[in-house]
């Protein structure tokens, strides 16, 4: 069985073009016949992007051929490849040089019009996934994963992953808000009058100590949480949504907004309820302060439990800890009564 699958490109003018882009011969007798193969479906998609860059890439010179002034054809100096990084697939594109049109003064004598367009030699859904990919596994196993079931360049490397992995933090770095001591907003009045919010949101924060990689010898403190929301109004079922985030306390210069950043990309409200576990140490402790005015901060379970079990042999050494746990299990008591009675 012959198939041919065919690109059918109709313009402004209402022109149609149709282009093969792959032919297949597909057979039926077996259940491995049956449909597309991985190696059949990459190279479906790799082909079929090639023709859709080609043509946009096309349309796009075209409007720009001539002067946007007086509308004179600019005349050609030369040409050059552009390489355009897909997900799917490697893209090299004929870029023109063309001269100013010299109605108007230019501060420079040429203009390649694809450069604009293509600032960037990886396209961003592309940027997007190797980033996804590297922060949850290794370089190598991002690799790996995006060459298995994507026509991406055979040539993709871990130091490539790896540069534009940093790139991209050091963007969203870039675009971080200055840190402040308060993230309170408004007044009693103001938040009043918010709608109703979503969920209570809960977020677990917790630190420790990672060696050093190139410094065996040294340890540096890592503090790492997680924010989950319960559930979202506009949602027809009640299903909870989580968040994760990380710094190094030693060198992160905003931790608080790094926090609050991520329970407002949640919909955090001044009126919503939230609640903070953690091991009540300095650090993660100061971390949770003045972000919310209806925020409460708890002692998680496996601390509690040592103190109820311990007492005043309790390892905890910090006296804050002591007396907010004191407290909590004192609240505690005061609920399970009201519940009992």
């Amino acid at each position: 069985m012959k198939m041919t699958v065919q690109l059918v490109v109709c313009d402004d003018d209402h022109q149609e073009t149709r282009t093969d882009v792959v032919v297949l011969e597909k057979a039926c007798q077996r259940i491995e016949q049956i449909g597309l193969t991985l190696a059949e479906a990459k190279a479906l998609l790799s082909a079929l992007q090639q023709q859709i860059v080609e043509r946009q890439a096309a349309t796009f010179l075209a409007m720009c051929r001539h002067c946007q002034a007086c509308g004179t054809s600019l005349r050609a100096k030369g040409q050059h490849t552009i390489t355009l990084r897909t997900l799917f697939g490697t893209i090299n594109l004929t870029s023109p040089r063309l001269r100013h049109c010299p109605c108007a003064p230019h501060e420079t004598a040429t203009l390649s019009p694809l450069t604009k367009l293509l600032p960037e030699h990886t396209a961003p859904e592309l940027l997007f996934m190797e980033t996804k990919w590297a922060s949850l596994v290794s370089y190598g196993l991002t690799i790996q994963a995006l060459k298995d079931f994507l026509p991406v360049d055979e040539t993709l490397s871990v130091s490539t992953v790896r540069s534009n992995t940093l790139a991209v933090a050091q963007r969203c770095e870039a675009e971080l808000e200055e840190e402040q001591g308060s993230f309170i907003e408004g007044c009693p009045r103001d938040w009043g009058q918010l709608p109703i919010p979503d969920g209570p949101m809960t977020v677990g924060i917790d630190g420790g100590y990672v060696r050093d990689w190139d410094e065996k010898k040294r340890q540096f403190e890592v503090i790492v949480g997680k924010s989950i929301l319960a559930f979202r109004r506009d949602e027809e079922e009640d299903i909870p949504s989580s968040n994760c985030f990380g710094f190094v306390q030693t060198l992160d210069t905003k931790p608080k907004r790094r926090l609050f950043k991520v329970l407002k990309s949640q919909g955090l409200q001044m009126n919503q309820q939230l609640i903070f576990l953690s091991d009540g140490g300095d650090t993660v402790r100061d971390l949770q302060l003045y972000l919310s005015p209806e925020a409460e901060h708890l002692l998680d379970w496996f601390h509690v439990s040592i103190e109820s079990s311990q007492g005043r042999r309790s390892p905890v050494r910090d006296h804050h800890v002591h007396v907010v746990c004191l407290r909590q299990r004192r609240r505690l008591a005061e609920r399970a009564r009201a519940t009992s009675g």
